[in-house]
């Protein structure tokens, strides 16, 4: 699809600097910016990109003034970040969506698909599974006996869904996800060996959650673990079974967090963060990277390192760390002082 300038201003309610003219065919970012592509500035920080790129179009900020001339056409908007945002999110909703069922699928007469769906190639659904409405089940996709996808959800290649899960409307489940493998139960025996708990429960993923490529969620040892509407995981995160996290918390990549822990809502995990058993995180928090929590967080309170400790009293002890080699040499010189002392 080509847009010209003066269609992409009006669409934002925009002003033209430049040829109105000028047409573009995709997007790109200032730094890689290409004849035919609409780029846009909304770092001050790559303000010399803007001279040098070769984006036919730039999006910027009303307020912005440049301080060399500009070859590529501007928009200036309101907010540029918001609307490259409403761009995207328009470009990928006209793109088509795929429908039928793959002859190579394999399909439980007893499960029942939604209105216009696709369902791919290799693709495994048991019986009692329910499809909703327009769903996109991508190529060797599996649902166990009993799954329910609510409509509009979209499961990439090689999505794995275990028996008696539920997954909600409007998710997105990327390449590679499991969803309700066993939670990690075992019990010392006196033979000196283990024996598996068996993990009874499911799991549940409520509305508008998505869930990155190969992240596990284990299912309930009995009842079900939970993620709760509006939660954004990132890919390769672990959590551990009878977790719940609360609605609209996001977590970055590597994060694991261990069983029975519950996270609350509208909660930012960064990446790599671990989160031990039976832990409670209050709601609004915030774990720096490479946390290792293991005590309960109250609300609104932040916590970086390992051990976690609070934000101010982890950058202080920060300032203090990477001067410990001075301080211990100071320690030994100030010892021998006083054993110097005492001897005298």
């Amino acid at each position: 699809m080509e847009f010209t300038a003066e269609m992409i201003a009006g669409l934002l309610g925009g002003e033209i600097v430049g040829r109105k003219e000028t047409k573009v065919h995709t997007v790109s970012s200032i730094e890689e910016g290409r004849e035919g592509s609409l780029a846009y500035l909304t770092n001050l920080k790559y303000e010399p990109c803007l001279y040098t790129t070769g984006a036919s179009i730039v999006l910027v900020d009303r307020t912005f003034t440049p301080s060399q001339p500009v070859a590529a056409t501007l928009i200036r908007v309101d907010d540029a970040a918001a609307c490259v945002l409403r761009l995207l999110e328009m470009y990928n909703a006209a793109k088509p969506r795929r429908t039928g069922l793959s002859r190579l699928a394999s399909v439980a007469e007893q499960a029942r698909v939604g209105r216009d769906c696709y369902i791919g190639d290799f693709t495994v659904v048991e019986e009692g599974v329910e499809i909703g409405d327009g769903c996109q089940i991508y190529p060797q996709v599996y649902l166990g006996r009993g799954v329910s996808v609510g409509e509009g959800t979209i499961l990439y290649a090689g999505v794995k869904i275990y028996e008696g899960c539920r997954i909600g409307r409007n998710c997105i489940v990327h390449a590679g996800a499991v969803i309700g493998a066993d939670g990690f139960g075992f019990a010392p025996n006196a033979a000196g060996g283990f024996d598996k708990i068996p993990q009874l429960g499911n799991v549940v993923i409520e509305d508008d959650v998505e869930i990155g490529a190969n992240t596990c969620i284990d299912r309930a040892k009995t009842d079900s673990t939970i993620i709760r509407r509006g939660v954004k995981l990132d890919n390769l995160i672990q959590i551990g079974h009878n977790v719940q996290v609360g609605e609209n918390t996001v977590s970055s990549a590597q994060t694991g967090i261990a069983g029975t822990s519950k996270v609350g809502s509208n909660c930012f995990i960064a990446g790599q963060v671990g989160i031990a058993d039976h832990v409670n995180v209050g709601n609004r928090v915030v774990i720096g990277s490479k946390a290792g929590v293991d005590k309960n967080i109250p609300d609104g309170e932040t916590r970086m390192g390992y051990p976690a400790l609070p934000g101010l009293r982890f950058h202080r002890a920060s300032a203090v760390y990477k001067y410990l080699p001075e301080l211990s040499k100071r320690v030994d010189t100030l010892e021998n002082e006083i054993k110097t002392l005492k001897n005298e």
